[in-house]
């Protein structure tokens, strides 16, 4: 009985391992973000969303997938006892990934200036992206390596190397869009257009710490792996089962398993892609000008859509957790243990996300000063749109990650396919009819993201017959979240009457608010003990919340 709940209380333990560790790595990027605005400007900002949206879509064709893949494989073979299976399907993987990653590598570095100029009509983000084809082949490795160690049951391998990425990557970065904007502005002096080609090269710099983390992440993962390797080779020997899968049905199998996992991922996330694509053509249409359209993407992806992607980092941390967990409570056919993870799952999400959605609603324009000295009209009100789409984005990534988890692969994609549609028509709607320009791309993202939960939901029901309680998931983080929101609301205006710099009230807000919202939860009664001790350092904050009487 004591082995059963260390193994449930595990699964959130191992999940928030790996969302404490995607927090951090997120924070990091905001962090260096910070920096290379300064240095790149908005309009650099425009190159190099456009090379990473590129990239992105490349990546998820090529190895994406992988991780969440193969974690699904080992964990159910090494569920039933089939060791030698288990590794046998990490091998093959990484032929796999060295194949597909070198493919995809050579497609995007030779075809980055047609893509960039006809697809995207952004011509000078080509050297971006010719600086993170390379990165295609690193991550495509890493995410087998990083497949293999969750599908064991372990996520610390896979934290502690994303830490050691996004450092790298943070501080590469920076320096390298520092010298690559200084030598673009020579170069773009003998071509008259010195600021142009500043940020052009400063963007490709900036990608350069992309290649260089993943390297340093690769690194960290073989060495993990060669110390695990005899603790595998153990497992190998004492494995009994008779049953060895080739390698021609390992293969036939992987693709069969990453083929939906690709759809999925790739519609799911295809449509940044073609948000900036249409949003460019439409706005040449309507003669905005490049530097007013490039400004206007610039501050969507390299400000709001940084900023929103540090809760969704949570999300994603969640689904890949889950899916081994799943996999394996599908395997034992225990649909109650997995109706339970995927209820703790969800609700571990709402509580962390809800809070950040209203946090941006009314202090996105003191987070924008605080972060990139930002207090333009434009800036803040992007962000506040684009705050309820927090809560769908990250609702629907991990509904995706549940579904795959309990073996209805394709449905993700069929939702996926659809919100598009729904997306597409929206956003023409949005840019052509009601000259909503760059909101009109934000309102549409909310419009894909809670047609994805709506349908996920719906799936979720029809095959493992799950409801989804709301009183202790939804409405009582929003009550708290609200309750925070007052009192952030309430102290903007007070200190307004102070002789203090925005920056600093910002600073002094943000702890309280935390505080407020933390307490309000418990009150409300949305995490019982029980949920609590599951956390990190479970044991001690309930332990403080009782020394409080606030439980």
């Amino acid at each position: 009985m004591k082995k059963k709940k260390a193994k449930e209380s595990n699964f959130l333990v191992q999940g928030s391992i790996l969302a404490i560790a995607s927090i951090i790595v997120r924070i990091m990027g905001l962090l260096y973000r910070l920096p290379l605005t300064s240095i790149i400007h908005d309009t650099g900002n425009d190159y190099y969303s456009c090379a990473y949206e590129v990239y992105s879509i490349f990546l998820l064709i090529s190895s994406y997938s992988l991780p969440l893949a193969v974690s699904k494989m080992v964990s159910g073979h090494l569920a039933v006892g089939e060791s030698k299976n288990a590794y046998r399907y990490f091998k093959a993987s990484m032929l796999f990934a060295l194949c597909s990653g070198t493919i995809v590598m050579l497609i995007t570095f030779f075809g980055a200036k047609y893509i960039t100029s006809e697809i995207m009509s952004t011509p000078l983000s080509y050297l971006a992206l010719r600086v993170l084809s390379p990165t295609l082949l690193l991550v495509a490795l890493m995410g087998v390596l990083r497949g293999f160690f969750q599908g064991t049951g372990t996520m610390v391998p896979t934290a502690i190397s994303q830490i050691i990425e996004g450092l790298v990557n943070a501080i590469v970065s920076v320096l390298a869009a520092y010298f690559l904007f200084s030598y673009g502005q020579q170069v773009g002096t003998l071509l008259g257009e010195p600021q142009r080609y500043g940020e052009a090269y400063g963007a490709a710099g900036g990608t350069i710490g992309t290649g260089v983390g993943a390297l340093f992440g690769l690194i960290f993962m073989v060495f993990v792996y060669v110390l695990y390797r005899d603790v595998m080779k153990k497992k190998e020997r004492s494995d009994r089962s008779r049953d060895v899968v080739s390698y021609s049905r390992i293969f036939y199998i992987l693709i069969i398993t990453i083929i939906p996992v690709i759809l999925s991922t790739t519609v799911y996330n295809v449509s940044s892609i073609l948000d900036q694509g249409i949003f460019k053509k439409l706005m040449i249409a309507q003669k905005i000008d490049e530097t007013t359209r490039s400004t206007m993407w610039g501050v969507f992806s390299g400000k709001t859509k940084v900023l929103i992607n540090v809760p969704l980092a949570i999300a994603n941390s969640l689904a890949a957790s889950t899916i081994p967990s799943l996999t394996a409570a599908i395997m034992e056919r225990n649909l109650k243990k997995a109706r339970y993870r995927i209820s703790v799952g969800i609700r571990f999400v709402m509580v962390l996300t809800i809070p950040c959605a209203i946090a941006f609603l009314v202090m996105g324009k003191p987070i924008l000063e605080l972060l990139f000295s930002d207090s333009t009209v434009m800036s803040e009100r992007l962000l506040q749109f684009s705050a309820i789409s927090v809560v769908f984005y990250a609702l629907s990534t991990l509904t995706n990650g549940i579904l795959q988890g309990i073996n209805h692969m394709s449905t993700p994609v069929k939702h996926a396919a659809i919100s598009l549609g729904i997306h597409l028509v929206s956003l023409f709607l949005f840019i052509a009819v009601f000259h909503m320009n760059i909101y009109g791309v934000a309102a549409a993202n909310i419009v894909f993201a809670l047609c994805m939960c709506v349908l996920n939901n719906l799936s979720l029901r029809k095959y493992i017959g799950y409801r989804q309680e709301t009183r202790r998931t939804f409405l009582i983080p929003s009550i708290a979240g609200a309750a925070m929101g007052l009192v952030i609301l309430l102290l903007r205006f007070l200190f307004g009457f102070l002789p203090i710099s925005s920056k600093i009230t910002t600073c002094l807000i943000i702890p309280v608010a935390v505080l407020v919202y933390g307490v309000a939860l418990l009150k409300l009664k949305g995490l019982t003990p029980a949920e609590i001790k599951r956390f990190p350092k479970g044991t001690a904050l309930l332990r403080l919340a009782k020394r409080f009487h606030l439980i």
